[in-house]
């Protein structure tokens, strides 16, 4: 089946270049002109992932991000202006998986588009990070109370689901994989992104606010992921 994109930007040169471009690449391609039409089609035909933009009437990228967020976990990459080094930055915090600076080339767009697919796959074949000796014979991981399951991009703690964004999974996978050891902000940015996007301690930070409100919405004295302040994180079984 062909890998469905949804595309959001209120110029519609840009939806129709763009759209005809990843369509000649064997894309299924959906077009919408503002957020509060992307989030009603998300509901009719969910995307494996979305371009959006930032600044677009009645609903921007930004708010557009955060409520799908609340109910879809599928890639998404921001279009940004030249300007917008803040909302950049605030995107991939709020849980964008890559941001593309306007004006920008087709190419570029398809190869990011490509990359994050690849994140997606990986975490989906077992034994991609790190071999077999913490996964069952379906690749599943088991630490505890929890489990995941990249084959169907699963997350459950205590056996209540907690849905993840793809980079999410990416890090708590780090994590899980040796309890205990500590990861750096630099070694989890090298595991969530790719060398060409700038990313801060602070979009890690924000990712691991992030994991653990999610794990908190389903297990209030959730404790899992602990911080060592200078240093970085690791996960307990604890």
């Amino acid at each position: 089946m062909a890998v469905k994109i949804t595309l959001v930007d209120d110029d519609r040169n840009i939806l129709t270049s763009i759209s005809m471009a990843l369509d000649s690449e064997g894309f299924e391609v959906t077009t919408c002109c503002d957020g509060a039409e992307a989030l009603a089609s998300f509901d009719v035909n969910e995307p494996d992932l979305a371009v959006l933009d930032i600044k677009m009437p009645r609903m921007d990228g930004m708010e557009l991000l955060r409520r799908l967020r609340e109910k879809y976990n599928f890639p998404v990459i921001f279009l940004t202006s030249k300007d917008d080094e803040i909302d950049e930055m605030l995107g991939l915090k709020m849980g964008a998986d890559d941001y593309i600076t306007k004006p920008f080339s087709q190419r570029l767009l398809i190869e990011r588009i490509r990359t994050i697919l690849r994140r997606v796959e990986a975490v989906r074949k077992p034994g991609q990070k790190g071999g077999g000796d913490f996964q069952d014979e379906d690749g599943i991981l088991l630490r505890g109370r929890l489990k995941l399951d990249p084959l169907r991009h699963v997350c459950e703690w205590a056996g209540k689901d907690v849905r993840l964004t793809v980079t999410e999974f990416l890090i708590l996978e780090a994590l899980a994989h040796r309890p205990g050891h500590v990861k750096s902000r630099d070694q989890l940015m090298d595991i969530a992104y790719n060398d060409d996007v700038y990313v801060d301690d602070r979009t890690i930070d924000s990712h691991i606010k992030r994991l653990r409100k999610k794990f908190r919405n389903v297990d209030p004295d959730f404790d899992g992921i602990e911080t060592l302040y200078g240093v970085g994180y690791r996960y307990s079984e604890s």
